[in-house]
């Protein structure tokens, strides 16, 4: 009997599905809609660790004749925020059946471990801790960026038994070993990619603005490069891909490179919860047509261990697919 049920991050999801933090899951009601369309699990719109903070010093701006205030102050606006997030979580739980996973983003060390307490006491089924940071500060050692994913992520294990995971951008010297650090100080999971904010500039009005919003198609092949990396040299870890997950064979093809599940978002903003269906039509009747009756029988099956030939995954494949072009 053919089942589509996965194991990720501790948890059992009925399909590798997973809808990425966003605005798409801040409610009870989309992600009661999100549930119905046949998602496997959502990921909780992040607090942002910037966001308390801008909304502090604004309220500090109207009162700034009382600095006395300002301790009072950043902590009343985070309190208020954490606890509209607490009763999401709880709700969502509440009325929906689909595994709730929590988003912390932050950038730094600091009180988000006690946070992680209330998230677990609110009924989240597992926490994702996002850490979007780019280092700027020359005085900054090699290795510091690195060195905080893994305080960050020890400081939420000692306080929450739920599962832990770590979505991680694309600037490391060493992926691999960021990815094997973390297994070995007891992450659930990895997340590949984060998409950090695309600045553009206006030309005309000469100021910084947004870039793109979305992802795209061609995102994907970085991101099934380093599924394929990654599962075949830190085994035994549950990843998820995310990041260009737009075409419904994507998912597919992220499975067979290593992953337990994806990550969409984008192609959700784009086309509607539609795109979910028929994702899991194409994975079903890929399935069927090939003679798996489970994601675990061909989930790593060309991951860099297991292809016969490791150059597809490394620089070798563009010397080969440019040696014959003028």
């Amino acid at each position: 009997m053919q089942t589509l049920q996965t194991k990720y991050a501790g948890l059992t999801l009925r399909n590798p599905i997973i809808i990425g933090s966003s605005g798409l899951t801040n409610t009870v009601d989309k992600i009661k809609e999100l549930e119905r369309a046949g998602a496997g699990a959502v990921v909780l719109k992040s607090l942002f660790e910037e966001q308390i903070l801008m909304q502090s010093e604004h309220l500090l701006k109207e009162a700034e004749s009382y600095p006395e205030a300002y301790d009072y102050v950043r902590e009343y606006v985070k309190s208020n925020d954490i606890k509209s997030y607490i009763d999401l979580i709880s709700d969502a739980k509440k009325y929906t059946s689909i595994p709730i996973i929590a988003s912390i983003n932050c950038y730094e060390k600091g009180s988000w471990a006690d946070f992680a307490q209330r998230i677990e006491f609110a009924g989240a089924d597992a926490i994702e801790i996002n850490i979007l940071k780019i280092s700027t500060d020359i005085e900054e050692k090699p290795g510091e960026y690195e060195q905080l994913h893994i305080d960050i992520l020890k400081e939420v294990k000692s306080k929450v038994k739920i599962p832990v995971t770590l979505k991680l951008g694309q600037r490391f010297s060493n992926i691999v070993g960021v990815v094997n650090q973390l297994k070995a100080n007891q992450v659930d999971g990895v997340v590949l990619f984060n998409r950090f904010y695309q600045p553009d500039i206006d030309i005309h009005k000469m100021q910084f603005t947004s870039g793109t919003v979305f992802s795209c198609s061609s995102d994907f092949s970085n991101t099934i490069r380093w599924i394929g990396i990654v599962s075949g040299k830190v085994p035994n870890l549950n990843l998820a891909a995310s990041t260009g997950i737009h075409e419904p064979e994507t998912v597919i093809k992220a499975i067979l490179a290593g992953a337990s599940a994806v990550e969409i978002c984008s192609i959700l903003y784009q086309h509607g919860n539609g795109i979910i269906s028929q994702m899991l039509t194409v994975l079903e009747e890929w399935m069927t047509e090939h003679g798996f009756s489970s994601i675990d029988a061909f989930k790593g099956i060309l991951n860099f261990k297991n292809v016969p030939d490791q150059s597809y995954y490394e620089r070798v494949q563009f010397m080969k697919y440019f040696s014959n072009r003028d």
